[in-house]
C-alpha cells in the first residue's frame, strides 16, 4: 500500500512538473511573439524609408511622381533637409493619416505661395522640438527645383484655428505637428514652425 501511494505521489509530481514546463514554454513562446511583433514595426519603417528614398530618386529623374510600392496611395513629392539637425525626410502627397505613417505629408491647400507639411510629433517631426529661429531648410521637389527657407517663428494653435496668409510677400512654409511633445494622447493643439524663403 505504501509503495502504491509513493508511486502515485511521484506520478503527481511528474505531472505537475510537466505542466509547469509546458506553461513556461508557452509563456516563452508568447513573449517571443510579442518581441517579434514589436521588432516588425521598426523594420517596416526602415524598409519603407529605403523604398521612399528610391521612389523619390526615380521620381526626380523622371520628373513625375512614382509610387514607392504598387499599393501605395501616396507618392513622394519633395525632400526636406535641415542641415543643422542632420534631418532628411521624404515628403509625401495626399495629407492622409495613412501617408503620415510613412513620412511628412504635403497638405493640399491650392495656394502656390504657402506650403504646409504635417507629420507625427513622435516620429518624422520629432525634430521640431529642437528647431531654432534662423535654422535653414531646403525643399527639393521632384521637378528638381530647390527652395531655401529660414525659420522665422513658432506658433501653438488649436487644430481648428490654424490659418495662413492668403497673399504673403514671399513663399511660406509651415511645418506642423501635434503638441505638446513627449505625450501620446491626442489633443487639439498643434505646433507650427513658420519659415520664409531666403
Amino acid at each position: 500500500m505504501i509503495a502504491v501511494m509513493t508511486t502515485v505521489m511521484k506520478g503527481g509530481r511528474a505531472v505537475r512538473g510537466a505542466l509547469a514546463r509546458a506553461l513556461l514554454i508557452g509563456l516563452c513562446v508568447i513573449g517571443l511573439c510579442f518581441i517579434a511583433y514589436g521588432a516588425m514595426i521598426p523594420a517596416k519603417a526602415w524598409i519603407a524609408q529605403i523604398l521612399l528614398d528610391r521612389a523619390f530618386d526615380q521620381s526626380l529623374s523622371k520628373h513625375r511622381p512614382l509610387k514607392p510600392w504598387f499599393w501605395a496611395d501616396m507618392t513622394p513629392v519633395a525632400r526636406i533637409t535641415l542641415p543643422r539637425l542632420d534631418v532628411r525626410e521624404i515628403v509625401l502627397s495626399g495629407g492622409s493619416g495613412q501617408a503620415m505613417a510613412f513620412g511628412p505629408t504635403l497638405m493640399p491647400l491650392g495656394n502656390p505661395h504657402v506650403s504646409v507639411m504635417a507629420a507625427h510629433r513622435d516620429t518624422h517631426f520629432a525634430f521640431l522640438q529642437k528647431v531654432r529661429k534662423g535654422d535653414e531648410i531646403e525643399v527639393q521637389s521632384i521637378d528638381g527645383r530647390k527652395r531655401r527657407y529660414r525659420i522665422t517663428g513658432f506658433q501653438i494653435v488649436r487644430w481648428d484655428r490654424f490659418a495662413y496668409p492668403r497673399d504673403p510677400a514671399g513663399a511660406l512654409l509651415a511645418l506642423t505637428t501635434c503638441y505638446p511633445f513627449g505625450t501620446t494622447e491626442h489633443g487639439p493643439l498643434r505646433f507650427v514652425a513658420w519659415a520664409e524663403t531666403q
